[in-house]
């Protein structure tokens, strides 16, 4: 195919490529987010059918997201030489497949398996790491933006599965909920990878970022042909202190996410809230960070530095969970599903923003899955811990607690986090 060509399929009816990969992006991360975050809706029923401490249940959600945090590794660097399309097909089929085993397990190592191993590893070739980089490569002045609005399936996709799956559980039962939510990653996962996902970096097809305008003759000019050409390098992000910074601001934010998310259903339902009303609570905390998403989204792109709106993302956080504290009825659930959720909502878009705005486009996936690595190892504390103190204390306080002041801290030490360097200012 000759390079005219090339932008004449990039730009269909003149409508830059990076638009579609935004798209794909965004229904693929709705699929697979929120079907894993219907996780919570699981842990009562499976608990009483099996009398399964709430611990044990939960070390399944633990090793799922550390083990989709080693897998966010290998799936950033390969993301930086290949399209996406055949490991997001991949990571569909697997997660599929790890749900719907899941459905017939009978003992904890089974279950670790299928949902712990298997989803694991197949939402790493489909989650935020290769999502957002994807997109992220196709932009650069509306990078903020245009990952905000990606990110948005996130909570697109929880705001829909969560209740459907909350119905199903108990209307047919759990073994049915995992099905459900298995047949419906193999379809929506696999169809939109194919469909959208299947372009590198705009450069290789004689475009610019953001779509301002095609490369005369399909070549890059001078200043992006030396970006794309020069592979980035990330033992210089590794030895960085901007990367720990973020590593550690993001991965104690994310105990307090992931154990707040895996665990206020069973919560909810334990003060005595209706079972479906406690499983729409996910729901709600999905439809916050879609206007979470997009407001960071677009607030990075319009201030100096997106630390400080990650710094006012993890205080929303905050300020959610010392609701959750007091949480005695629906009307205070909601209160709490919609600061927490707006709060979380900055994560997805505001992670990738700092990478790329600190180390550049060239090592965006590399950064980012090590990163994710990191940040999987706190999301997999998160619910174990959660859950251990229940067991122990027959109780969540001791939990919230803990979140409120990590969050606190983490909302401090972000506003650390130095500025690029010059070098760097062109990517």
């Amino acid at each position: 195919m000759a390079k005219g060509q090339n932008i004449d399929v990039m730009k269909v009816k003149d409508i830059y490529w990076g638009w579609y990969v935004v798209g794909g992006a965004f229904i693929i991360m709705a699929i697979n987010y929120g079907a894993r975050y219907c996780f919570g809706i699981f842990i009562k029923p499976m608990s009483l059918e099996y009398q399964w401490s709430r611990s044990v249940i939960s070390f399944a959600a633990s090793l799922m997201i550390v083990t989709y945090g080693v897998g966010g590794i290998l799936t950033g660097r390969i993301l930086d030489r290949m399209a996406p399309r055949h490991m997001m097909t991949l990571g569909a089929v697997v997660v599929g497949l790890g749900f719907i085993l899941t459905a017939f397990i009978r003992t904890p190592w089974q279950f670790y398996l299928t949902y712990g191993i298997l989803c694991g590893l197949g939402s790493s070739c489909f989650g935020v790491v290769v999502c957002n980089s994807s997109v992220g490569k196709w932009f650069v002045k509306k990078r903020g933006l245009t990952i905000g609005i990606a990110s948005i399936g996130i909570g697109f996709g929880t705001m829909i599965l969560a209740p459907l799956a909350g119905y199903i559980v108990k209307v047919y039962g759990w073994r049915s909920g995992f099905i459900f939510l298995g047949v419906m990653v193999f379809i929506v996962g696999i169809s939109a990878s194919q469909l959208f996902m299947g372009r590198t970096n705009p450069e290789d097809y004689g475009l610019k970022p953001d779509g301002e305008a095609s490369l005369e003759n399909g070549v890059p000019d001078a200043e992006v042909a030396q970006i794309h050409s020069v592979p980035g390098s990330l033992r210089t992000v590794i030895r960085d202190s901007r990367f720990w910074v973020l590593a550690l601001c993001y991965s104690f934010a994310v105990i307090a996410e992931m154990s707040a998310f895996m665990h206020q259903v069973a919560y909810a339902t334990d003060n005595h809230i209706e079972k479906v009303a406690a499983a729409s609570s996910v729901g709600v905390v999905g439809v916050a960070s879609i206007l979470g998403r997009f407001f960071f989204g677009w607030l990075n792109d319009r201030i100096s530095d997106a630390k400080y709106s990650a710094s006012l993302g993890f205080a929303f956080m905050a300020l959610g969970m010392i609701i959750l504290l007091w949480v005695d009825s629906p009307a205070m659930l909601l209160i709490y599903s919609i600061l927490f959720g707006f709060g979380y909502g900055s994560m997805a878009p505001t992670m990738p923003y700092l990478l790329a705005h600190r180390f550049g486009r060239r090592v965006l996936g590399a950064s980012y899955g090590l990163l994710t690595f990191f940040v999987g190892i706190g999301g997999g504390i998160g619910p174990l811990l959660a859950g251990q103190i229940y067991d122990r204390f027959g109780s969540y306080v001791y939990a919230w607690q803990l979140n409120i002041a990590i969050l606190v801290v983490v909302t401090f030490a972000i506003l650390r986090l130095k500025q690029r360097s010059a070098e760097q200012a062109a990517d």
